[in-house]
């Protein structure tokens, strides 16, 4: 209509689409820091364990060579003077008791020093391989005594030993499978020299090669 005034008519916003939720930069930054470092910490376990599953067996226990190897000396001394079969066999049935509990304890020492754990891989895969020809010896040892063979024992005690020694020396550091086989070359000679020598190699084996090797482990190796 002519001359009609336009009425004006406010017509309100159009809502906006609401969009997806930002949060703030700050929090969004520490967010991410804290999973980075949640990634690292995890990529840094996965790298020592796998060190610790394909590294070499390093805790050798030198110094507890050396004290497996004074008791040992001490148990030559003691079995020489016993005037029964059984007597002598308690004696170095006792030896052997005390040198695994001593030879346990030092490795899970220098072990926990290393910061590695006593049944980490490496540790691990020398108990299995060390084990079995000691478990061997055990029954060899009821064994021949029960048929009366007791003559065979040192010789076989001394080659399970080292037996044992050079198959966990395989994952170990250079001398420990020197120290296995010196073991095997002493078994052998325990083997074909007469009885009245038995405590004499006993001592040379259990007592002196353990006490040189073991000083020179705890030197160059760290105790």
């Amino acid at each position: 209509m002519a001359g009609a005034a336009i009425r004006l008519v406010d017509v309100p916003d159009r809502p906006e689409t609401p969009g997806p939720y930002r949060a703030p930069t700050a929090t969004r930054n520490r967010r991410s820091a804290h999973v980075l470092r949640e990634d690292a910490l995890d990529n840094l376990q996965f790298i020592r364990e796998t060190m610790e599953r394909a590294g070499p067996f390093t805790a050798v226990p030198g110094w507890g060579l050396v004290a497996m190897g004074v008791t040992a000396l001490g148990a030559a001394l003691i079995a020489g003077r016993q005037t029964t079969v059984e007597g002598w066999l308690l004696t170095w049935m006792t030896e052997a008791a005390l040198s695994g509990a001593i030879g346990v304890w030092a490795i899970w020492r220098k072990a926990r020093a290393s910061g590695i754990g006593l049944f980490a891989g490496p540790n691990r895969r020398f108990a299995f391989s060390f084990a079995p020809p000691l478990l061997a010896g055990g029954l060899l040892t009821y064994a021949l005594y029960a048929v009366g063979e007791v003559g065979l024992l040192p010789g076989l005690w001394l080659l399970l030993f080292g037996a044992g020694v050079t198959s966990g020396g395989a994952l170990s550091v250079r001398i420990i499978p020197v120290l296995g086989l010196s073991f095997l070359a002493l078994g052998a000679v325990a083997l074909i020299i007469p009885p009245v020598w038995d405590d004499a190699l006993m001592a040379l084996g259990f007592g002196g090669l353990l006490i040189a090797f073991g000083m020179v482990i705890a030197r160059r190796y760290g105790g």
